[in-house]
């Protein structure tokens, strides 16, 4: 049970921390009127035995967002955020709140000026970011899925590897369609007709004892949490595929789960009321979740540069 109450936290706004109550956009802002903001989220794992606290992955989340700015062309935040400037502004923020439990750190880069219309190029830039309680956004026992009729947005639309705050109107049609038809969740076909990701996380099956998922060219987010699975799957012998998947080849997976750093790893119980295997989580989903949980908690050997200790 989480004691935290991200209201009544401090969080970053601009040059310092602030009362989250305080912290306030404008009506008349870019990122209210035209959604242009980019974020990423990461883990923070506390170890009650150790009395450690662990940022999984922070130096990924960080170039994430500075591959997002400059697909955007946020050139202000590039400029003016050095990696030990936001290292150091999130260990602190985290100081600062005294953070004891799992939590996630929400961080956004958004266009920082009033009425600016569209414009983008040599606008202002400012940094935020708030910690909230891990908790679930998905059962952590299992999802039921179905296939969206809104199809994923096409990077050259919408870029799909920057993590564009405006994008997630798609995520949000399609997680509006799956509450009201009794689904947890869905999942995105790109528009060549192949499985994206769901609106949230990255999608991964399993046949035959092959953990196959959709490559980066199928209007999906570069996922690190795909790139944590990817790395511990090869690590354990479990033969890895990033190819096209057909809606077809879903209804056909012996398992299958979603991931993300707000996700973790989900196992998928079902498809459009097709049971995956037998509609309960897989022996290799199981596996996987077990060592990424251990991982991120510093119970099990890590990768250089994916545990920060604060």
């Amino acid at each position: 049970m989480s004691t935290l109450d991200y209201t009544k936290t401090k969080v970053y706004l601009r040059d310092g921390l602030v009362d989250f109550k305080n912290a306030n956009l404008s009506i008349a802002s870019s990122p209210v009127l035209y959604g242009l903001a980019i974020y990423t989220v990461f883990n923070v794992t506390w170890d009650s035995k150790k009395s450690h606290l662990y940022i999984f992955r922070l130096p990924d989340h960080y170039q994430r967002l500075i591959n997002s700015a400059r697909i955007m062309d946020f050139d202000g935040f590039i400029k003016d955020w050095p990696y030990e400037k936001f290292k150091d502004s999130m260990i602190n923020l985290l100081k600062e709140n005294q953070v004891r439990e799992n939590v996630l750190v929400r961080v956004s880069v958004f266009i920082d000026e009033l009425t600016a219309g569209t414009n983008i190029h040599g606008l202002k830039s400012s940094l935020s970011a708030y910690i909230y309680p891990m908790g679930e956004i998905l059962p952590a026992t299992g999802v039921n899925l179905c296939v969206s009729s809104w199809l994923r947005t096409a990077d050259n639309s919408i870029p799909s590897r920057a993590k564009v705050n405006g994008s997630y109107i798609n995520a949000s049609l399609m997680k509006n369609e799956a509450l009201l038809n009794g689904y947890d969740d869905a999942i995105a076909i790109d528009g060549q007709g192949h499985v994206a990701e769901s609106t949230v996380a990255n999608v991964f099956i399993i046949r035959d004892g092959r953990l196959i998922t959709p490559g980066n060219s199928n209007d999906i987010l570069e996922g690190i949490t795909k790139d944590t699975v990817l790395q511990l799957s090869k690590g354990l012998g479990i033969k890895v595929e990033e190819r096209a998947i057909d809606r077809s080849e879903l209804y056909l997976a012996n398992e299958a789960f979603l991931c993300g750093s707000s996700a973790r790893i989900t196992p998928i119980l079902s498809i459009d009321r097709r049971a995956i295997g037998d509609g309960r989580p897989g022996q290799i989903t199981k596996i996987l979740a077990k060592s990424y949980k251990a991982i991120q908690s510093g119970n099990a050997p890590a990768p250089k540069g994916w545990l920060l200790t604060v």
